[in-house]
């Protein structure tokens, strides 16, 4: 066992001396490079997340293809777009999911840049606080039970919130740097 990675770095080379093996080894680079977009279930990541704010919907894509639609709640103020700190309301506008908190007071969260530099210099010229932390999650941890009853009501700060085994999916499926259009 300990000469097997020796023994698997010679053959590899053994095999790009032939010309047969260079034109395998290029083929396989170039033919299978959605392994690096699938995750641990082997599922294709998404590459854009749309959320319609008026449907109440959520949904992942990957390129045109649909990968997933979820039915969501949003900021107890749902209409128009997040302008200051504690209006309750959910952004709109481009941003990404840069960065994920398995550890948030609600089960699993995915941050969405909000607020954008443009939003950020409006609140100061505003002479308010833009806001910020505004996630995709799951149900507030202790809570489990309340499952798709949540969406009897938009009760979040701002964020979109799903169940917890949908935000578990949602974890799997959408890596850091994934687009997130917020539509009205």
């Amino acid at each position: 066992m300990q000469n097997f990675p020796k023994q698997g770095s010679v053959l590899f080379f053994k095999i790009m001396k032939n010309k047969l093996g260079k034109l395998i080894v290029t083929f396989l680079i170039l033919a299978f490079p959605l392994s690096a977009s699938a995750n641990k279930s082997g599922k294709p990541n998404a590459d854009r997340v749309v959320i319609e704010k008026d449907a109440r919907r959520m949904t992942l894509y990957q390129g045109k293809k649909v990968l997933k639609t979820y039915r969501i709640s949003l900021g107890k103020e749902p209409i128009g777009a997040k302008q200051k700190q504690g209006d309750h309301k959910t952004p709109e506008g481009h941003y990404v999911i840069d960065w994920r908190n398995p550890y948030s007071a609600f089960h699993l969260s995915l941050h969405i840049s909000y607020p954008s530099p443009a939003q950020t210099e409006d609140a100061q010229v505003q002479g308010v606080s833009p806001g910020g932390q505004i996630m995709i999650h799951g149900l507030p941890n202790g809570m489990p039970d309340v499952g798709p009853f949540h969406r009897l009501s938009d009760w979040t700060d701002g964020c979109v919130a799903v169940t917890n085994s949908e935000i578990e999916e949602i974890w799997n499926l959408v890596p850091d740097g994934t687009p997130v259009d917020i539509l009205p």
